[in-house]
């Protein structure tokens, strides 16, 4: 079961990784920056966040390696990154995650950890990266389908009006 539920996770988590990745692809390094309003992050906020909990969560966490996090910095910043410079940063942090998560068995997914001031299992922390990654990369694509008014393809390939086939 276990093998399952890592297997799935890291999916989620290179999913995400090529939905950012591609939208990324549709901005100008002007427009990664672009604040819609005073209570919105810029793409490139949300880039620099997510690096910052996934580092947390997973890397440290899990991966026992220290916690530097600056939470409040993810938010201040307002330049300073390319394109290229976050996309790399955040393939290589999602590399680095999806690795320490492909090595968790069963004693390390049910050890309780403490994280943000959070108590949560390996499998609690896992559950909150990939949603939280998922969630900051809809609020990405909403934003580049906003600005450029187009579809992002995500499903181009998939029938999506298929019918579930139920077992009987």
């Amino acid at each position: 079961m276990e093998k399952e539920f890592v297997s799935q996770s890291v999916f989620k988590m290179k999913e995400s990784l090529a939905r950012v990745e591609k939208c990324m692809g549709e901005l100008t390094e002007e427009e990664v920056w672009k604040k819609p309003n005073s209570q919105l992050n810029s793409v490139g906020n949300l880039i620099i966040h997510l690096c910052g909990n996934i580092t947390q969560y997973i890397i440290s966490s899990i991966g026992n390696e220290p916690d530097n996090r600056e939470r409040d910095g993810e938010f201040s910043i307002s330049g300073g990154f390319t394109k290229a410079e976050l996309i790399s940063k955040l393939r290589n942090t999602v590399e680095h995650a999806c690795k320490i998560i492909a090595a968790q068995e069963e004693p390390s997914l049910l050890k309780l950890r403490s994280v943000q001031g959070y108590e949560l299992t390996g499998i609690g922390i896992i559950i909150h990266v990939v949603e939280h990654f998922s969630y900051h990369t809809g609020q990405i694509a909403f934003w580049v389908k906003l600005l450029k008014e187009k579809d992002l393809g995500f499903y181009a390939s998939k029938d999506l009006n298929q019918k579930n086939k139920l077992d009987l």
